[in-house]
């Protein structure tokens, strides 16, 4: 039987992939591993959770996710710069 290169679905994929710098942050109780982007390759539009407005392509951005192990790439937030620093002051630091 040949064998399979493709991961499971159930298998855990890690995010930290990628030679960007990241750091940890504690947020509401929480780990938090961020890593900042110049955006040079983003071809996505996003859609910021602090203030609710598009980080369109080639915008320099923060992406976010819970560094519990246990998350996935569905975990992942893409943040405004701004927005990420300022997240106490917003709706999210209630």
């Amino acid at each position: 039987m040949p064998r399979s290169n493709r991961r499971r679905r159930d298998e855990h994929r890690p995010l930290a992939l990628g030679r960007a710098p990241q750091t940890r942050e504690t947020w509401m109780g929480r780990a938090w591993i961020v890593r900042r982007l110049a955006g040079q390759t983003s071809e996505r539009t996003y859609t910021c959770p602090g203030c609710t407005h598009e980080i369109r392509p080639g915008t320099p951005h923060v992406v976010v996710w819970p560094d519990d192990g246990l998350g996935g790439a569905d975990d992942r937030r893409h943040w405004h710069s701004r927005c990420w620093q300022a997240r106490d002051q917003g709706r999210y630091g209630r």
